[in-house]
């Protein structure tokens, strides 16, 4: 499911060792794949075709613009949650009518610039908002339209800090409560509300959380047409797993086996309701998998019954496995040929290796990368391989410690272009100098 391989004990990304992209970026810097973002757009857009959707990529999950341009030029819309993020949907070539604008804190000024630009969609997370954006969009004479975004009280068994979709969440609406909302806020004059907005968290990696909201989602639309409002939209989020591990997440026809016999009926109008229009909002999905991060060992230090690996890079340029516990497989780029493992999984079965915690540069106990693995004997040099870090790497990272940022690289068969240049001492130092 993606274009990272070893080729003679040397790991490659599509046609270019992951050595030589080292040498001329440096390190540490985000490899990503063109062709690994293109099939995992393509798989989605295929196993989906039948309810023709409107796929609208996740822009926090990997927002560098070239990487936007590139989704951008396969038909893909964006799904944003700050002015931020709308600023480089529309920078990237996005057209504003496929532009879904969620997240529970939108400012006056970021609410101004999405209606300014008439964006096609905001998916308004809580009565008061509401309240504000029909305000703004009065007060500019700029016409809006709306999902409610609503809790389907349903339990994706992911992390609790990715979990969105619970009663108890700060994200949308209980289904309770959506029914009052339309009655209050349904015929409003300048934000017109015709859609339903669903996320449930992420990585969910079965089919059974998303049926589950999509039946409770298609009951509460029924309700609805029966007190007068037609729904028009179903987004269903995001959240589709990625692999982590070798062979983890479904694929992308299997989360379609699950939801079109649900889904079908209701895009085309079979059932006589109002026809549907889908709207989905991968990222992890398409980037994750795309994305490697590639580090530098700079010193080795035995404690006890360990090896530490004390690499550049740490939680300051791959925050998940500190925030979330994450797993990363983690491997050298050049470990010989015959230390080159089967499977990406937590127990790798080679003869040689040794225990090692990889971890960072930074002024924290939590600072690491990968913790109690099984690891070829390291040098000082060598370059490891940080996988599925194309989703929440790079746009996590920080300046903690005062490091600057990484750079990043869009490879494209044996072509390797630097999209953002490694930050310098006096980049850091910019914004402060009077």
């Amino acid at each position: 499911m993606d274009d990272f391989r070893y080729i003679d004990g040397a790991l490659h990304c599509e046609g270019v060792p992951a050595s030589e992209i080292a040498r001329r970026a440096g390190t540490p810097c985000f490899v990503y794949s063109r062709a690994t973002l293109e099939g995992h757009y393509s798989r989605l857009a295929h196993a989906f075709a039948s309810v023709s959707p409107l796929i609208c990529y996740s822009v926090k999950c990997c927002s560098n613009l070239s990487i936007l341009r590139l989704l951008v030029g396969l038909g893909s819309g964006m799904d944003v949650v700050s002015g931020g993020e709308v600023r480089r949907a529309l920078q990237a070539g996005c057209d504003p009518a496929k532009i879904v604008y969620a997240g529970v804190g939108k400012s006056d000024e970021e609410i101004r610039l999405a209606l300014s630009n008439h964006i096609g969609l905001f998916n308004v997370e809580s009565e008061m908002e509401f309240e504000n954006l029909s305000r703004l969009a009065a007060e500019m004479g700029i016409p809006a339209r709306a999902a409610l975004r609503v809790n389907p009280d349903v339990d994706p068994r992911t992390h609790r800090y990715t979990t969105t979709g619970k009663r108890e969440s700060k994200f949308g609406v209980d289904i309770e409560r959506a029914l009052a909302f339309f009655d209050t806020y349904g015929r409003d004059p300048f934000v017109r509300v015709d859609g339903i907005h669903l996320h449930l968290g992420s990585p969910i990696y079965t089919t059974a959380p998303y049926i589950e909201g999509l039946e409770k989602a298609l009951a509460l639309i029924d309700e609805l047409a029966r007190r007068g409002f037609a729904i028009r939209a179903l987004d269903l989020g995001g959240g589709f797993g990625a692999d982590y591990e070798s062979e983890q997440a479904p694929s992308a026809a299997e989360y379609a086996a699950a939801l079109l016999p649900l889904l079908l009926p209701r895009a085309t109008g079979a059932t006589g309701a109002t026809p549907l229009r889908l709207i989905l909002e991968p990222g992890r999905s398409i980037a994750a998998n795309a994305g490697v991060l590639l580090t530098r060992v700079e010193y080795l230090k035995r404690s006890g019954d360990r090896t530490f690996a004390i690499c550049n890079a740490g939680m300051n340029a791959l925050l998940r496995p500190s925030h979330y516990g994450a797993f990363h497989f983690v491997w050298p780029a050049e470990p010989g040929a015959s230390m080159i493992p089967l499977k990406r999984a937590k127990e790798i079965a080679l003869p040689g290796l040794v225990r090692t915690e990889v971890v960072g540069p930074l002024c924290e106990t939590g600072d690491f990368l990968a913790e109690d693995r099984q690891l070829p004997p390291l040098a000082r040099g060598d370059i490891l391989a940080v996988y599925t870090a194309g989703a929440y790497g790079m746009s996590m990272a920080s300046r903690y410690n005062s490091h600057p940022l990484p750079a990043e690289v869009l490879v494209d068969g044996s072509d390797a272009s630097i999209i953002r240049r490694r930050e310098t001492y006096e980049d850091l130092v910019a914004h402060e100098v009077p």
